[in-house]
């Protein structure tokens, strides 16, 4: 159901706002680390490579469709908290519209350029054939992905971070058995591990719906309410289209980076995939409370409580740091057996590698969560361009490392250009939160 943030204890709102955004970023990583466990398992290493070469392609297609989805949400969070219902429904009815167009486009030119992109990334010959097919079945399930990622984002804008928990944990466990079935007993090999994920993702779209219509009376729409309205399309557009640039700029870093892993060889690229996998798994709970804040802070800007927003930054600052301190602790003490689910244990030089680069990042967590949560929060307010301009200095900074330090220090230089982006980004993110948030308690004082 719906969860008013602009009342009651902020911090308790944002925790229990979080909680269940943890366990469903869980739920979504098991999509990708079941695939490369069963594939790393049952097919072997140079498939388990395969699927890892094209993580960064997939960040760069699915992130600009989240990324576009999580802005539309925005609008309809303000509305929300503003109690202009109305207004809130004519934003939902639009996205929709919006949504439609936009995954058309993306599948029709994934489809067609996939095969070009893997080469231009250099992806090695022994696993490109792999890559593909992997990729292929995923883009041309672009819709169905698109269609939970926009209903989710409205059920978080308007306060309800369970449900989309539940039916993502649903999906998950689907996806596992559809994993086993397809490549074990079909024999469909990694093709079959993008298949079902694609449908598992068909299966949460669909059960959201379900939920919508039957609970979400406040998304009933009324007589004119499903109008295709220009003006507010430009409105979602001004906010979506930064946020899912920002998003694939983000990914052309990482393409970046995982074209310099794919010239150190297979084996780099399987350490670098297990480690990644880890990572993701591992950095969620930040990404969460930073997507908290952005509901948190739309709904709080709409109902223009500034003193609410402020206190709410730092909460969730302190939040992170604490989560920060206990990652590194694990991933430290037991990043080598968590590897195993991906590696055989015979393969000590690839769990060594992931190892490497997974003690690297994790020591620059901190870094990573203040760039999530000011990232996050200058987007619920509203304030879209800004985190898109500290996503090129993410790129820039990842670029550079890549191109000079890579060369010289080889696998080193790998492990240091994520961090190396999420410092760069915070420099621009902390300076534009210092100058923006006396400007809007002015606006919101008025």
């Amino acid at each position: 159901m719906t969860k008013d943030m602009t009342n009651g204890n902020s911090l308790r709102h944002i925790i229990m706002f979080c909680i269940p955004m943890v366990f469903g970023n869980i739920f979504q990583q098991l999509y990708s680390m079941v695939d490369a466990i069963i594939v790393g398992k049952y097919i072997g290493l140079k498939a388990l490579a395969a699927v890892g070469s094209t993580g960064s392609i997939c960040f760069l297609i699915l992130g600009f469709a989240e990324g576009i989805c999580s802005g539309f949400s925005i609008k309809v969070a303000q509305s929300y908290g503003a109690g202009n219902y109305s207004k809130m429904r004519k934003y939902v009815a639009n996205s929709l519209y919006l949504c439609g167009v936009v995954s058309v486009a993306l599948t029709v030119v994934t489809l067609i350029f996939t095969r070009h992109i893997l080469t231009l990334m250099q992806t090695p010959a022994d696993i490109i054939d792999d890559a593909y097919s992997y990729l292929f079945i995923t883009f041309a399930g672009i819709t169905v992905t698109i269609l939970y990622n926009i209903l989710s984002c409205v059920l978080r804008a308007l306060g309800d971070s369970r449900s989309p928990l539940i039916f993502l944990a649903i999906a998950s466990l689907l996806n596992i058995v559809l994993d086993i079935v397809f490549i074990r007993s079909f024999g469909m090999g990694v093709g079959g591990a993008a298949l079902a994920t694609v449908i598992s993702q068909a299966v949460s779209g669909v059960l959201c719906i379900i939920y919508i219509k039957k609970y979400f009376d406040i998304l009933t729409f009324e007589k004119g309410e499903m109008n295709f309205d220009p003006q507010l399309c430009k409105k979602l557009i001004n906010v979506g289209i930064p946020m899912a640039l920002q998003f694939s700029i983000t990914a052309i870093g990482s393409i970046i980076l995982q074209t310099s892993i794919n010239k150190l060889g297979t084996d780099y690229v399987a350490s670098v995939t297990a480690a990644l996998k880890i990572q993701m798994l591992v950095m969620g709970p930040m990404e969460c409370i930073g997507i908290t804040m952005a509901t948190f802070c739309g709904q709080n800007k709409g109902a223009k409580k500034f003193p609410r927003i402020k206190k709410g930054l730092w909460q969730s600052i302190g939040i992170s740091m604490i989560y920060c301190a206990f990652s590194w602790l694990l991933v430290n003490f037991a990043g080598q057996y968590i590897a195993l689910l991906f590696v055989n244990k015979s393969d000590t030089r690839i769990i060594s590698l992931a190892m490497h680069y997974l003690r690297v990042v994790t020591a620059f967590f901190p870094a990573l969560g203040i760039l999530f949560i000011l990232r996050n929060s200058l987007q619920g307010l509203g304030y879209s361009f800004l985190p898109m301009t500290a996503g090129f200095t993410e790129l820039i900074a990842r670029s550079l490392v890549v191109i000079i330090c890579v060369p010289i220090i080889g696998y080193n230089g790998v492990c240091y250009a994520s961090p190396s982006a999420w410092l760069a980004a915070d420099v621009l993110l902390i300076i534009t939160t210092f100058v923006k948030l006396p400007k809007l308690k002015t606006a919101l004082s008025e």
